[in-house]
């Protein structure tokens, strides 16, 4: 039987399986369903959705590092992954940092998947500009992601003391 502790963290877990999964998902759409550069507008000028592959983090930080960056990315998610795991199972975190985490746990874990797959990460999602103004393309997990540090910072402001 396992100890409240894991009980209370189930639902925390679960839903950073719901992320993966439903990022898991998008990506294979559109992998199976765009070309590779392809951008499709859904609002002309400024939204649309691509194919992209991003070998580095971040706005394609170290996409040209040579290949190591795949493995210190991917012991980096899993450090901060096992880390916000860890401190939600032990109820270090309040209920919107328990949410932030999963939300953080599951987008990184998200890209790991992909990673380990393809050696890059799928992005599709992409914001632009009529301008020719083009913002770095994302996913679901990278959303995921910003969505939990910000959830994380208006935690820290709300309980500063922790």
């Amino acid at each position: 039987m396992p100890s409240l502790a894991w009980r209370k963290a189930l639902k925390w877990f679960a839903l950073a399986l719901v992320i993966i999964a439903g990022d898991q998902l998008t990506k294979i759409y559109f992998n199976s369903h765009y070309q590779f550069g392809e951008l499709r507008e859904v609002i002309p000028g400024y939204f649309g959705f691509t194919l992209l592959y991003n070998p580095g983090a971040a706005f394609s930080f170290l996409a040209d590092a040579g290949g190591w960056q795949k493995f210190f990315f991917t012991g980096l998610a899993f450090a901060v992954s096992g880390w916000l795991g860890w401190n939600i199972i032990k109820g270090k975190f309040q209920p919107l940092m328990n949410l932030a985490a999963s939300f953080i746990i599951g987008g990184a874990l998200g890209n790991v998947i992909d990673r380990l797959l393809h050696g890059h990460v799928i992005d599709f999602i992409q914001v632009h500009h009529y301008t020719n103004w083009y913002y770095p393309a994302f996913n679901i997990a990278d959303s995921f992601i910003v969505v939990g540090a910000v959830l994380m910072v208006i935690d820290s402001i709300r309980h500063p003391e922790k």
